[in-house]
């Protein structure tokens, strides 16, 4: 099993639409901070640290599926479980919620590592995540 990271997240007032459960929307805005949280455990570092640290400008979202299992309600404090599976410059993580130990809604990401474009730094591409990146995935406590 690869790295895991598990993080409590409390749905808040503003979380939720009119039937007072969470809008969909913000779940995926949930599943964002998780990957940034996934990342700053492995690499003990803030996501503004790290980008500065490896020289990178972002991870990128290129594809995304969710799965909306039960709703969650303002109050809530639900669990958010992440996993990473590396490919040479991609990614996949998976999230999973859960109130209670029941799922509430799932996730999978394709992400990309990228840089700027030395010919054009307006311009971003892919590049292969850092051998240091990959090492600290796998010598970090799951």
């Amino acid at each position: 099993m690869g790295f895991k990271n598990t993080r409590t997240v409390r749905i808040e007032w503003g979380d939720c639409d009119p039937a007072g459960i969470i809008f969909y929307a913000r779940y995926f805005e949930i599943f964002d901070n998780a990957t940034a949280a996934l990342f700053e455990a492995a690499l003990g570092m803030t996501k503004h640290q790290y980008l500065e640290a490896y020289g990178f400008a972002g991870f990128p979202l290129v594809d995304t599926r969710a799965n909306f299992i039960k709703p969650t309600r303002f109050g809530d404090d639900v669990a958010v479980e992440s996993t990473i599976e590396f490919g040479t410059s991609s990614f996949t993580v998976k999230h999973r919620i859960s109130l209670k130990g029941e799922p509430c809604a799932e996730c999978t990401e394709k992400r990309v590592w990228v840089v700027r474009d030395a010919a054009d730094p307006q311009r971003i591409k892919a590049h292969a995540v850092p051998a240091a990146v990959l090492e600290k995935f796998s010598s970090a406590p799951r």
